[in-house]
């Protein structure tokens, strides 16, 4: 056994982590500046349109919005007490911050989950490359992510939004390539015999049949972004985790509680807007 842990016969895995990332850092410094200039600047634009009208505006919007979206009273006048009860709590400024954020990574994971998605349902062999690394992105502890995103791109939003879209994009992909894969081999079929293009069956006969599993990752990426809120507040990133971590350090409960209590009414305003509407809403 001894040999087994000798020091000298260590593998040196972490120290070729290390390396690889000095790498990074050296060669590609330029290209990881503009990418953090490019994230930044999306989350700018949509902290500036959740923070410049008055937040009586925005509620109204919200509110309204639900509405349009899934024609229920009890969403909506869940939606408008609950926004007006994170006003009146003082946490407005942190909530939109985090709503910058969970909106800025869900597009990502999105943009990217879903081509990622397709090409897996498509390509068997594909799938199977990409399968155990996502087993590795949902299963290895989600404070790993923040280490190499600090030593790319150092403090601030960034990293929390390069640490949550790893975190997150596991879902689009494995639920978008579900969605696909369960199309009904009869109509996939009947659109080739009338002489329909790949291309075609995908935007026509795919696409619109997986959308129900598209939009529950969707909720999944939101739902998997919320729950990096507290841990991107490590690196920076402002919102409803940096209360929360201030009440953990100071063992401040009311503190604690009032921003939890804010983070799970935006949660269930974002599950209850975005979700898809054949799901219902008694669930």
């Amino acid at each position: 056994m001894e040999w087994l842990t000798d020091p000298e016969r260590r593998i040196p895995i972490g120290r070729w982590a290390k390396d690889f990332f000095t790498w990074l850092t050296t060669n590609f410094e330029s290209f990881f500046d503009h990418l953090s200039a490019l994230l930044s600047g999306v989350v700018n634009i949509i902290l500036w349109i959740l923070q410049t009208p008055h937040p009586l505006i925005v509620v109204a919007v919200v509110t309204a919005a639900s509405y349009w979206f899934r024609r229920s009273i009890g969403v909506t006048v869940f939606t408008l007490l609950g926004l007006l009860l994170i006003i009146n709590l003082g946490y407005w400024k942190a909530t939109t911050e985090t709503l910058a954020l969970v909106l800025a990574a869900s597009a990502v994971s999105m943009a990217v989950g879903i081509p990622l998605g397709i090409a897996a349902a498509r390509r068997a062999w594909v799938y199977a490359v990409m399968r155990p690394i996502l087993d590795l992105m949902q299963t290895i502890p989600t404070f790993v992510y923040l280490i190499p995103a600090l030593v790319l791109f150092g403090l601030g939003m960034v990293p929390g939004l390069i640490a949550t879209v790893i975190f997150a994009i596991p879902a689009p992909i494995r639920l978008t390539r579900l969605g696909i894969i369960s199309t009904p081999p009869s109509l996939v079929e009947a659109a080739v015999s009338f002489g329909a293009t790949p291309s075609q069956v995908l935007r026509k006969i795919e696409l619109p049949f997986a959308m129900p599993q598209i939009m529950a990752g969707l909720t999944q990426t939101i739902m998997l972004s919320l729950s990096m809120v507290v841990i991107s507040a490590l690196v920076g990133a402002a919102g409803l985790g940096v209360p929360v971590v201030r009440a953990l350090n100071t063992v401040n409960i009311a503190m604690g509680f009032e921003s939890g209590l804010c983070i799970v009414i935006l949660a269930i305003i974002l599950d209850r807007l975005f979700r898809s509407s054949d799901e219902g809403e008694g669930a």
